[in-house]
This record gives C-alpha cells, structure tokens and sequence, in this order.
C-alpha cells in the first residue's frame, strides 16, 4: 500500500508541477489515444501500480483546469490546502452521513458552515447542506421551499406528495440558468411551468415587470448570471415577494462569493433578505469537485424537507449531517470546505474575489483596446468578448484552444455569439493575463487578415 500511494502521490505531483504550462486543453492526438481504453473487462486482476500507470499514461487527455489560464465553465483551480485535505480524507474513507459514523467531518461541517455564513452575509441562523454542486444545492434548497409554503397552504408535501397539491406558482428570471430549471423539474415543480420575468440588456430581471403575487409563490434571483455576471435587483424585489408573503430563493453558483468582498458587496445589496441560498465551493474557494452549498435561513425547514427517518440508524444530540441533503451516504466534502477557508481566512477569500474580477477588468480591456467589442458590463468575472461576425468569432474561440495557452469557450447571448472568459481561479495573475491577451490578439488578428 505505501508504495501504491507514493506512486500515486509522485506522478500527481508531477501533474501539478507541470500544469501552468501545459496545453490547457487536451490534444486531438491525446484524444484519439483514449480509444487504446476501449478493451474488455479483464478476467483476472490486475496490480494496482500498473492500473495507477495506465490512468497517469492518458492524463494529456485531461483539460488542465488547474492551469492558471483555465476561463472556462467559472471553474476554479483546487487551493493546495483544499487539495491536501481531500487527499487526507480519502484516506480516511469516511461516511460523512451520521454523526456517530464521522464526528470529526460532522464537527468540520458545523465550524466550515458558521465560516461560510459569516463570511457571506447571511443570517446567523441560516442552516445548509452540503452538496455534489449549484443543480443540487438548488434542488434541495428548493425542496425546503416547497415545504414552507406547502405547509403555509396547510399541505404536508413530504407525507401526501406534490398529487392533489395546491399549485404553486415559480417566478424566475428569463435568463436564469438552465440547471435551475433542471432543479424544479426535479422538485416537481416542471421546468416549463414557471412565470418568467423579462430582463434587461445585462441579464438583470426587470423590476418593474414583476408580476403580482396571489396563493403560494417561489421567487428565483440569480447572483451572477453566467454571462455578463449581472445581478438581479434584490433590494427591490424581495420586499415584494415578502409582502405577498412569497419564499425567495437565490441561485448564486458564483456570484453570492462577491460578499465575501468589501470591494464588491454591494452587487449583493438586498440578498441576504432571502430565504434560500445555493453556490458552488468549487468556483470562488478553490475546493475539489464536487462540492456545492445549499443554505436556508431557518435550518428547521431545510430539516424538515431533508431529514430521513430509520429505527436502524444512530442518531445524536449532535448535527446529524444527512438531515440537511438529500443524500444518506457521501463523502466528507466538509473537510475541503474548511480547509480552503481556515487556509485563507476572510481576507483571503476577499483578495482572491478582487484579483480575479480585476483581471477580468483587465482583458476586458486589452480586448476594448485592440478594437474587439466587450458586449456586457464587467461588474464581477464574465467578460464576454465578440471578433466581428459570429462565424469569426467561433473560428478564433477554436484556434485559441488549438494553441493551448488558455482556454476560453463560446456562448450565445441575447442572440450575440461570444468568446466567455470566467475567471475565478486562485492561480491567475496579471501576468497571466498579459499573456492571455497577447495570445488572442496574435490568433484574431491573424484570423481576421489584421496582423
């Protein structure tokens, strides 16, 4: 075994050291080689050294998301605390379900969770799971919506189900991401039964198009949208959603991480007014995947709607962790949480907020400079980037790729073919992006005839 792990350990540490300057994505060669994986399940076993040699023989196959000029999906890069610590708790091969099971990644939870309440701006009270990503940290704090307003219109949603329910009316956003959507397919809402609130040129939901509240309601803000990082008006919403006595969730994958900054809270101006609350720990804190965060203001009814029920499984007087997701089994992403923040503190998760979005700001502005047109208001990390007609634009989007020094994907916005560039990893620097400019440029100028 300790060989095993040394060489596994060895060969990851030569992947790490050589991340920064690999080709950030993989290669068409390293693709086709995959297919050499394409064989039968041997019939006997084989060592595990060799199994590990394998894997680490296709690993130029892999997108190098640790490389410093990674800007895609708003993905960040693992901080090493973070990435030392899941080693560790793979190790351990904990079940981090039960108390009683895990007490030490059940106590992680609850310091790692007042950490994050404090550092965000929420309620003290607020409670969370600790979940895969954004889709099921909508999903279960959607299911805790469902049963408060359920509950208010005198229906017990856990018991008798969504059959012969009183309906409840979704208000979202018309660019809200399409994951949440998935979520209230999954919470039984339908993706298609929702009323959608028109937005304006930067993605934020109008305000003065909010429609009137009757019977039981969910309000769906988005922090961040994914492509121009816009925010929906809280401040002026949420009052009237509360009013007409409505729950307001707020789906921030990345965007609910500008309150971690004294530079940018104001974009959450309103939000912790909310009810529910969903991000990504693997965007803006650098941890593994997977790693989502689910939070409800009153962690009674997140219990409520999480909470599972079995005379064989031990319970405490201690946080029982599966009481808050909607998994029984699963791994101790708590351990990560914790030590991405305990190695930051809360002037590091500010610092990694404002270098990222100043870098953002400044390819935005090599971009403006060079004649390219930015199409969205940088207010956090998404610029969005466009090299004259859309036929241009992709064709530069896929050389900038096939050159390898950063990757960057393409998107359609309001109708606007794009180059997106998301920048959250705790790895990029000004240098960085320099050197990301000066590689866009050479490729679009030389794509469009203008070197």
């Amino acid at each position: 075994m300790r060989d095993l792990m040394n060489d596994a350990a060895m060969r990851a540490m030569t992947y790490l050291a050589g991340v920064d300057e690999r080709h950030v994505g993989p290669t068409d060669a390293a693709i086709a080689r995959l297919s050499a994986l394409e064989y039968s399940l041997p019939d006997g076993p084989t060592d595990p050294q060799a199994v590990i040699a394998e894997l680490d023989d296709h690993a130029d196959a892999l997108t190098a998301v640790g490389n410093p000029r990674f800007f895609g999906f708003v993905i960040g890069a693992t901080l090493p605390a973070a990435l030392a610590a899941s080693w560790l708790a793979n190790a351990w091969d904990q079940n981090a379900g039960l108390y009683t099971i895990s007490p030490l990644t059940a106590t992680l939870e609850v310091v790692a969770l007042r950490w994050l309440v404090d550092a965000l701006g929420l309620p003290s009270e607020t409670g969370a799971g600790f979940v895969t990503g954004a889709t099921m940290a909508n999903f279960t704090a959607l299911c805790a919506a469902r049963h408060a307003v359920l509950e208010r219109a005198g229906w017990d949603v856990e018991r008798d189900g969504m059959f012969g329910a009183p309906a409840v009316t979704v208000i979202v956003g018309a660019e809200a991401h399409p994951t949440l959507f998935k979520s209230l397919g999954l919470a039984g809402f339908g993706r298609g039964r929702v009323v959608r609130v028109p937005v304006d040129n930067q993605g934020r939901m109008r305000a003065d198009a909010f429609p009137d509240i009757t019977g039981p309601t969910i309000v769906c803000l988005q922090a961040g949208n994914v492509n121009t990082g816009a925010f929906d008006p809280a401040a002026q919403i949420i009052p009237r959603a509360h009013a007409a006595g409505a729950w307001v969730h707020v789906d921030g994958a990345f965007g609910l991480w500008a309150a971690a900054s004294p530079k940018y809270r104001h974009l959450m101006a309103g939000y912790a007014e909310g009810d529910s609350w969903a991000t990504d720990a693997h965007k803006y804190l650098n941890t593994p995947y997977d790693s989502g965060l689910a939070f409800v203001r009153d962690a009674a009814t997140l219990r409520a709607a999480m909470a599972i029920t079995a005379a064989y499984l031990p319970t405490s007087e201690h946080r029982e962790p599966s009481d808050f997701t909607p998994e029984l089994s699963r791994r101790a992403r708590g351990v990560e949480v914790w030590a991405a923040l305990r190695s930051l503190g809360r002037s590091g998760i500010a610092e990694l907020v404002d270098r990222t979005c100043q870098c953002a700001q400044q390819f935005a502005e090599g971009m403006r400079h060079a004649g390219f047109a930015v199409i969205n208001e940088v207010v956090l990390n998404q610029v969005l980037v466009q090299f004259g007609t859309p036929e241009q634009t992709r064709a530069i989007i896929a050389a900038i790729q096939a050159d390898g020094t950063l990757w960057a994907g393409p998107t359609i916005w309001q109708g606007q073919t794009a180059m997106r560039i998301s920048i959250s990893s705790w790895k990029t620097t000004a240098a960085d992006i320099d050197r990301a400019i000066a590689v866009t440029l050479r490729i679009a100028q030389t794509q469009m005839g203008t070197a």
